[in-house]
């Protein structure tokens, strides 16, 4: 598996030391959270080996962003365990121990989360600096070659304000990789983009499981999730319906409800409305990005 020279997540270990039935990276066993009397996961069941990319689907409100906030200690759990490396997740209660853990998983959100009175350049450096402690000529030089892997080199000057949401975005994942992550979680990045500029965040991501990244992405993109993806969670009402590998989850899912749902978000489902008695008018058909 092919690794640039920049020291995203440390050092790789060597092929011949990633056997198939490696430990996961991540593992969730019998997650439970409730808010007040919603219940909104149900005994969740989730792992994610090292160099995977892993996404997990489902309509909207089934729990999938908050599996990605329990992964990061963002929300706690009343039921369950969830484990990062070798740190019992569900056991942590200081600052201290969480800020740790989020040194080690990047998180990249749907609202790009940028200092506005920042160059893109220094929202990179920021927290290398100050939260890690790294010298600053060094993380300013893996800043410029994290903005290079991004397609963003020519903004290194450039303010958040003066740029694309397309851009914002890319410059957020370079910002969750300048901490030299262990995995990184993105949770629906595409969403608040115009359709024209989904195409250019999907590009680095997709560079980034190739490099062997540790990814986990709660996504609507069907087929970039088919195409990038090691397993496929399917999540519905706060359970996991079905779990497998992204060829059998898009190609022979076991759930009718599975099945549903991919020929829904795929258009590939039954017509619901008859055929127009008269040809409509001609008009281009906008692709629009859930």
């Amino acid at each position: 598996m092919k690794r640039d020279d920049i020291p995203l997540a440390g050092p790789a270990p060597a092929a011949d030391a990633i056997p198939s039935a490696a430990a996961a990276l991540v593992r969730l066993q019998d997650v439970h959270l409730s808010f007040g009397d919603n219940a909104v996961l149900k005994g969740i069941d989730v792992q994610v080996r090292r160099g995977e990319a892993v996404s997990i689907i489902g309509p909207s409100g089934s729990g999938k962003s908050t599996i990605l906030r329990c992964i990061t200690g963002l929300l706690r759990p009343q039921r369950g365990e969830i484990v990062v490396g070798d740190t019992p997740v569900h056991t942590l209660r200081t600052e201290a121990a969480l800020i740790a853990l989020r040194k080690r998983v990047g998180f990249v959100f749907q609202q790009y989360n940028l200092f506005p009175h920042l160059t893109v350049l220094e929202n990179l450096v920021i927290a290398p600096t100050r939260v890690v402690g790294r010298d600053r000529a060094t993380a300013r030089q893996e800043a410029r070659e994290l903005l290079d892997k991004v397609r963003l080199s020519h903004k290194e000057n450039a303010y958040p304000g003066e740029l694309s949401g397309g851009q914002q975005q890319r410059v957020a994942i370079a910002r969750a990789l300048a901490m030299r992550p262990e995995l990184i979680l993105f949770d629906e990045v595409t969403s608040a983009l115009d359709p024209e500029t989904v195409g250019e965040v999907l590009t680095v991501i997709r560079d980034l499981v190739k490099d062997g990244m540790t990814c986990v992405l709660v996504t609507h993109e069907m087929r970039f999730a088919e195409e990038v993806s090691d397993q496929v969670y399917f999540t519905e009402a706060g359970r996991i319906v079905e779990h497998g590998p992204a060829a059998q989850i898009f190609g022979d899912p076991r759930s009718p409800r599975t099945r549903e749902f991919l020929q829904r978000a795929l258009g590939e489902g039954p017509r619901t409305r008859p055929a127009p008695a008269t040809p409509p008018l001609a008009f281009n058909q906008l692709r629009f990005a859930l």
